[in-house]
């Protein structure tokens, strides 16, 4: 495996070696270099910080692109880091997550020169030099929804976020509808605890800060044991990784509980969940960012037109099941094709 070569933020380290320790020499090699500063969190967390430095990683191995890496620990680090890598004149400034956008605005607006892309990024349009990358996981969610739904036996399921964010409530409602869809299919009461699609409220384990995304936060396993307490068996826990946070409250009750993964193919990602990771909804920005640097470095002009995963273009989709398969009846994976190619038409909507 590939030696990680990122840093921490700059809370740790001075910004004149920041940006150019452990991944160049301080000289100006001319090669392409593309630039990350994660959301909150590291690049190891097995969600969405670390399917963007797989971009990076892949864009070094196939295009022969330099990488520069920088870990936000806090929210407060991500300005910071975002203006570490302006400063370095890097090619392609991506900023990830909810909490990078602002910046992203901020610094793109002050250096027009510069290109940016904001994974979660809003203002669609606004700045010629910022892309922002965006995912429709309410699809996806809606097929790992109504697969959840047949395995449970309880059919009382949970799910919970890390932060009532736009970009997390989306799994929950395609989650929740989902599930709803193959009770209507089977002509059985689904119970989802833990968000409402319609009043959106439900379950949080964060304060708004981001700190709900911290690995295997308490208040998500606080959350996991009271939905399990209530019935749930199956848990879709949609904060980066919960999944031990949620195993742990499953065995506390004794019960044998399920789980679906998010961001990346949490089964293959993270083998020690295996057992208890039915699919994941995957949230494929690898791809994206990979696609992007390509491009730029085949001479493309940068494009501030949004990217938006679907499943139609295949920026995302659910994982396989796995061991899991045979729980899965043939008539409802029939079903699940059938509402995937529902969704890519239109006829069918994630959304409810």
């Amino acid at each position: 495996m590939k030696q990680k070569k990122f840093l921490r933020s700059l809370a740790l380290f001075g910004a004149s070696a920041l940006v150019l320790s452990g991944c160049a020499t301080g000289e100006d090699s001319g090669a392409f270099k593309a630039c990350a500063v994660s959301d909150e969190g590291s690049w190891n967390d097995k969600s969405f910080n670390e399917s963007v430095y797989d971009g990076l990683v892949q864009a070094e191995d196939e295009l022969g692109v330099e990488i520069y890496a920088l870990e936000s620990v806090s929210v407060d680090d991500i300005k910071p880091n975002l203006q570490a890598m302006v400063d370095s004149n890097c090619d392609l400034i991506v900023g990830v997550g909810f909490n990078s956008d602002v910046p992203v605005d901020e610094l793109a607006a002050a250096n027009p020169d510069l290109n940016f892309v904001a994974v979660d990024g809003s203002n669609f349009g606004e700045l010629a030099n910022k892309k922002p990358i965006n995912y429709n996981m309410e699809e996806s969610s809606y097929l790992v929804g109504y697969a959840a739904a047949e395995v449970s036996e309880s059919k009382i399921l949970g799910t919970f976020g890390g932060e009532k964010f736009g970009t997390v409530t989306v799994f929950m409602d395609g989650f929740v509808n989902g599930a709803k869809a193959w009770g209507a299919d089977n002509g059985v009461e689904v119970t989802v605890l833990g968000w409402d699609p319609a009043t959106q409220e439900g379950d949080f384990a964060g304060d708004g800060t981001g700190a709900g995304f911290a690995p295997n936060n308490a208040n998500s396993k606080a959350i996991a044991l009271t939905q399990a307490n209530a019935g749930a068996d199956f848990i879709f826990p949609v904060g980066g990784d919960q999944f031990g946070a949620t195993l742990e409250a499953f065995k506390e009750l004794g019960i044998d509980g399920k789980m679906a993964g998010v961001d990346k193919d949490i089964a293959l990602t993270s083998p020690e969940y295996a057992d208890f990771i039915v699919t994941s909804a995957e949230k494929r920005m690898t791809n994206a960012i990979f696609a992007i640097i390509k491009d730029l470095t085949e001479g493309k002009a940068f494009s501030a037109e949004a990217y938006i995963g679907t499943l139609a273009n295949g920026g995302t989709g659910i994982s396989p099941f796995y061991d899991f398969d045979s729980q899965i009846s043939e008539e409802t994976k029939t079903r699940l094709a059938e509402i995937e190619a529902g969704i890519i038409s239109g006829e069918i909507s994630a959304k409810g």
